[in-house]
């Protein structure tokens, strides 16, 4: 007993494959990239050299780090505690500018990938 289901299956499944490589290989996927590359390797540098910068002065300016500030309080336990701040700070950013710039471009996209495909 034959159908034609696993024809019509991998059919669709090429289909689906040449729609998303024409996505690939569009202007607005590649700007899509760029804009994402153009904040995150940025932004991944920046906070590499804070975070090297922070034990770099743990390991080697120990009288620095050991200043207090205020009480207990050093500078080696302000600057730690900068590492999560700026983690957080980051992050909403990061989310800010995904909002603005990234999420309606891939929506888009995904609409048209939707569209052209007919069922999710």
């Amino acid at each position: 007993m034959t159908t034609d289901a696993p024809d019509s299956a991998a059919s669709e499944d090429s289909a689906a494959a040449e729609r998303y490589l024409a996505v690939q290989n569009s202007e607005e996927f590649a700007g899509l990239r760029k804009t994402l590359r153009g904040f995150i390797f940025p932004m991944t540098v920046a906070f590499f050299l804070w975070y090297a910068l922070y034990v770099l002065l743990s390991a080697y300016a120990r009288g620095f780090m050991s200043v207090k500030l205020i009480g207990n309080i050093n500078v080696a336990l302000l600057f730690g505690l900068l590492q999560f701040v700026s983690t957080f700070l980051i992050a909403w950013y990061y989310s800010r500018f995904a909002a603005r710039k990234v999420d309606p471009t891939a929506d888009r996209i995904r609409s048209q990938l939707e569209g052209d495909g007919g069922s999710k």
